[in-house]
Parts: C-alpha cells; structure tokens; sequence
C-alpha cells in the first residue's frame, strides 16, 4: 500500500511508559510509521507533565504529535456542549479547529482512538476509522447504580449509540465488540485487529529474580469500573480463603484512586494499596500472580497482556481475556465462579515451576499474537477500503435510540 496522510486522534498522548492506553497509542504510533505512513497526532491531554513527556519524546520523530490540555468545564458553553455532545469535554476549540485545518490541507485517513472522539468527524464520516476499545453499555451494566450512575449511564448508551450509528468503518478489539457493534448499526463494516503490543517495552522477569514471597497483585486503574469491580471482589470475596490457605500470602492493589476508592479495605491484613504511583514495573516485579477478576469488562484487558508480557502468572475470567486467545492450564488459569478463580490461585501460589511454565508459555503467545507489524497490517486493509468506498459511501439510516 502506498504510503497515507494519516491523522490519528487519541484522548491521551503517546508514552511507552504512560497509562496502558498511552502505551497502546505509542505502539500504534511505531507500528503505522515502519509501514511508512506520514502520520499526523492530535493527543489531549490533563496532565501537563504528559505533554512535555511527550513533546520530548517526539521531537525528532517522524510523527507529528500535537497535544491539547483538556479545556476548562466552567461556562454556559461548555454547559451546552455537553448537552449536545455528551462526554466531549476533553474536545476543547483548539483540536478542533487543527483538527478541520489539517483536513482541508488534505488527508487521506482520519482515525480515531477513541468511541467518544467521533465527535470530531461528523462532518467526515466517509474518511474515517473508528477503534472501539470497550462500551460503557457492557461494562457498567453490572455496576450497583444509585440515581446519578443510572443517568451517566443511560447518557453513556445513548452516546454510544448515537455514534455507532453515525459512523461505517470500525476497529474492535474483540469479536465480542464487533458483534455488538453491528447489532447497533447493521451497516457499519467492522474489523477485529488485535492490539500491537511493543514487547521491547516490557522486559521478561528472569526466574531467579522473582519475588520468593506469595504475592498476589491486582493492577489497574480504579476510575473504570472493571477494575474497580475486580478489586473489590477480590478483597471482599476472594482474599479471606485465599489467605486462610496461603496465610503468609501478601495482596496488592496499584492503580490511580485506589486508596480513594478502596478506603474501607485499608486496614485488612496483608494487603498493601498503593495509589498514583509513578511507574507499575516495580508493582509487576513483585507479583507471584496476578488475580483479575471483573463483574463485567469489554474488550482486551491492557494490564492482563502487560503482566503476561513481564512474565506474571495471569488469574482471570473468560472475560478478563477477552480478545485474547489464551487457553486455560497453558497461558492463563482461567475460572468465572469464586471458587475456581481461589482454587487456581492457591494451586499457583504453591508451584512456582507451574508459574514458570505459565508465564513463559504466555508471553510466547504475545510474541505471536500482539505484534505490532501485523497489527498496522490489518489496520492497512481497513484503509484501503475506506478510500476505495469513500466516494460511494452511504450514510446510515437515521439514528435510532435504545
């Protein structure tokens, strides 16, 4: 395929050392330029540091990467724009309007990283790609809703399917997306393209520097509900026989707002929760097994394939793995009920060679599976659909409301 102008927009800026959607968007990124695509980006942003990390770190690439502080909430317009494009608080004037210019200048591809970032291409449905990481539709219908969750999340739907119907060409994550995907918008083309994971960001634990003491590790950010939920069963349900097998068995919990979120659960014994911290590696480092277990969760779970990446013993649901071809007993030990999501726990936390015969055997199955060349591959051929059928696109029928 020739080379593309391609403009990709994404609500976090581009940092192998960021959030897991950071390190997505930088292997995306490196993926698409050694395919030779000019790319363009357009990252926003709330953490201003972020943007200077990331400035520095794209000053001499060939990407351009422009990044955008979140803009400020307060006004009678910001008031009205979240009532006529609820959620689109990160898409302050300035993306736009750079946005529109580089459009007009001439353009091949615009992508977006994002479901909620379609609020930027209305006006450009027949050009642009969509990668659909989850739907809050899926994820919060487990979550215990007072008043206001019950109005986020009849909001969150109606948006999701507003733009899932406004919209042809989608990436999904999981074959579980583009099935719902589809059920929205019949005529939407969807593409499941795995994530492509730059494994040289994630170097393999060697086994005689493993952590000797049983630990088990929950990491993830304590903001989205999935990991929330995951946490909370663990402390609640799954850490008081877990410990009354393994009692010198230690738990931790690491991700953004744990303490916060998780303050009633402070004070169990062996469980340490560390909150905001700078960098998880250390976090992973330490980990015998990592025990992920969601109420309820769509799409591919980034910190699952980190710790499988940095060689850690994954305990998880069918949909903690969700997009990823995992086999239970091989790559991952794999159980929906309490019961068994303890039982595999204990069995792993009491045989370490198992760990190690585990923990290899994923990580192979990322070496294959979440390469990044493969991945920029298939989203290659989503492309060259979009510019084939773009003249002759067909928008879909008007939007209807569930």
């Amino acid at each position: 395929m020739r080379p593309l102008q391609i403009a990709l927009v994404m609500l976090e800026p581009p940092l192998p050392f960021g959030s897991a959607a950071a390190r997505i968007y930088y292997s995306l990124i490196q993926g698409l330029i050694e395919r030779g695509h000019m790319i363009k980006a357009f990252a926003t942003c709330s953490r201003p540091e972020e943007v200077a990390q990331a400035a520095e770190l794209f000053r001499k690439s060939p990407c351009d990467l422009r990044c955008y502080p979140h803009p400020s909430r307060a006004g009678i317009r910001s008031k009205l724009n979240g009532l006529g494009q609820p959620f689109s608080y990160m898409l302050g004037d300035c993306v736009r309007d750079d946005i529109e210019r580089h459009l007009e200048s001439g353009c091949d591809i615009l992508h977006l990283e994002q479901l909620l970032a379609g609020w930027l291409a209305l006006d450009h449905v027949e050009h642009t790609l969509i990668s659909v990481h989850y739907l809050s539709q899926i994820d919060l219908s487990a979550r215990r809703q007072n008043l206001k969750d019950r109005v986020e999340y009849a909001l969150l739907r109606r948006t999701e399917y507003r733009l899932l119907r406004a919209f042809k060409y989608f990436r999904s994550l999981s074959e579980r997306l583009a099935k719902a995907i589809v059920k929205i918008n019949p005529a939407a083309d969807v593409t499941t393209v795995p994530i492509g994971l730059d494994l040289t960001l994630y170097p393999f634990l060697a086994d005689d520097r493993r952590s000797k003491e049983p630990t088990v590790s929950l990491i993830g950010s304590m903001g989205w509900y999935p990991s929330r939920s995951g946490a909370e069963r663990l402390l609640t349900r799954l850490y008081p026989e877990i410990r009354r097998r393994v009692p010198n068995a230690r738990f931790q919990i690491v991700g953004w707002s744990a303490r916060a979120v998780l303050k009633d659960y402070l004070d169990l014994p062996n469980v340490d929760v560390f909150e905001d911290v700078p960098d998880v590696k250390p976090y992973f480092d330490r980990a015998s097994v990592l025990l992920y277990a969601p109420e309820r969760g769509s799409g591919v779970k980034v910190k699952v394939l980190e710790a499988m990446a940095y060689g850690i013993p994954v305990v998880t649901t069918t949909e903690g793995v969700e997009g990823i071809p995992a086999a239970d007993g091989v790559h991952a030990a794999l159980a929906d009920d309490d019961q068994g999501l303890i039982d595999r726990t204990v069995e792993l936390l009491l045989d370490p060679e198992e760990q190690n015969r585990r923990r290899r055997a994923a990580r192979e199955l990322l070496e294959a599976a979440f390469n990044p060349t493969p991945a920029a591959q298939r989203l290659e051929e989503i492309y060259a659909r979009i510019m084939k059928g773009s003249a002759e696109f067909n928008h879909p029928a008007k939007e209807t409301y569930v």
